[in-house]
């Protein structure tokens, strides 16, 4: 049976366009159909495919790009009818640009506030190491521990 993903793909021939690529791939025999679909109606411009290629395993695989401009709120899906398949399979896309730019920013805050700690960390053992206060059995701030 076929796999089918979808990936956004910037456009470099036209600012704030993108390309839906509709992968679908590991499927037998080479006879398939691949529809795009925005907002439930059928793409039938700008669509364009590459040949079914054989993957040298007795499986194929296809791409099937859709050139477009995504707006928030727009949902795409990419239909795949083949023999195989009692109904089409369908993989959808919407576009949740501030979410992964929420998540993008959420992670590198983090890496920067790990540095922070380390270089700080770091800092204070080799300023111990040079005043050549080592380890004297002492709690923090000279605080001796009772144990």
């Amino acid at each position: 049976q076929p796999k089918v993903e979808i990936h956004a793909v910037q456009s470099g021939s036209l600012p704030q366009t993108d390309r839906l690529v509709c992968a679908v791939m590991d499927f037998y025999p080479a006879e398939i159909e691949v529809k795009w679909f925005k907002n439930g109606r059928e793409e039938l411009e700008r669509v364009v495919s590459t040949d079914v290629i054989q993957n040298g395993d007795w499986t194929y695989q296809v791409l099937v790009m859709l050139e477009t401009t995504p707006q928030r709120g727009d949902t795409y899906a990419c239909q795949v009818e083949h023999v195989s398949l009692q109904h089409p399979v369908t993989q959808h896309w919407e576009v949740q640009a501030d979410a992964a730019r929420s998540k993008m920013l959420t992670g590198v805050g983090g890496f920067v506030l790990g540095l922070i700690f380390l270089a700080l960390g770091l800092f204070l053992y080799v300023r111990k190491k040079v005043s050549g206060g080592g380890w004297d059995g002492g709690g923090p701030w000279g605080v001796p521990c009772v144990w």
